[in-house]
């Protein structure tokens, strides 16, 4: 009787364990606390260093794929990617750098893939240049995944006095248009 009770317990603690989708499952509400996991590793390929050109700057992003992170407004754990960059001027000076934030406080995280491209969104939001926001999607270019197109959708916000760049305009650090390469 006592291994009857405890293979039912059994049983029902792994039917009740959350659920696990894979990253490319679109148009469900994910249960409370399941998983929606890279289980096929595609964000894999996007992480590391890669650089490109604009403008006469150079940016360089910093992909790094984070796993199991629980979202608090959605409630189900997930994983993503997120980024950090620096941006140098043509001389070599550094215009942007938020690549020592915590993972935690990266400025670009991850969304998802789109169902209707097969790009991978991204969300920016930048405190530090009064909330300045917009959304970026990425693919690989060649076979080799050694090229990314990266297009930034900036959103027009409103800038309030508080903000110091209410007469001059909010800076831009990051490129409309740009094929990244992979270092």
């Amino acid at each position: 009787m006592k291994k009857l009770f405890l293979f039912i317990l059994f049983s029902t603690l792994i039917s009740c364990s959350a659920q696990t989708y894979p990253l490319r499952t679109y148009g469900i509400e994910f249960p409370k606390d399941s998983y929606q996991k890279d289980i096929n590793n595609e964000l894999l390929p996007y992480e590391g260093t890669w650089k490109g050109i604009w403008d006469n700057k150079t940016i360089f992003i910093y992909f790094k794929k984070v796993t199991n992170q629980y979202d608090d407004v959605f409630k189900y754990y997930r994983d993503y990617l997120i980024a950090k960059f620096k941006v140098l001027d043509s001389s070599g000076n550094v215009l942007f750098d938020n690549t020592n934030l915590t993972d935690n406080k990266a400025k670009i995280f991850g969304s998802g893939f789109r169902k209707l491209d097969n790009k991978y969104s991204l969300i920016y939001i930048d405190s530090d240049l009064c909330s300045t926001s917009g959304n970026i999607r990425i693919r690989f270019t060649d076979s080799t995944k050694t090229q990314i197109e990266w297009q930034y959708f900036y959103r027009n916000e409103i800038i309030t006095s508080d903000c110091p760049y209410y007469n001059t305009g909010i800076p831009q650090p990051l490129p409309k248009e740009i094929i990244l390469t992979k270092q």
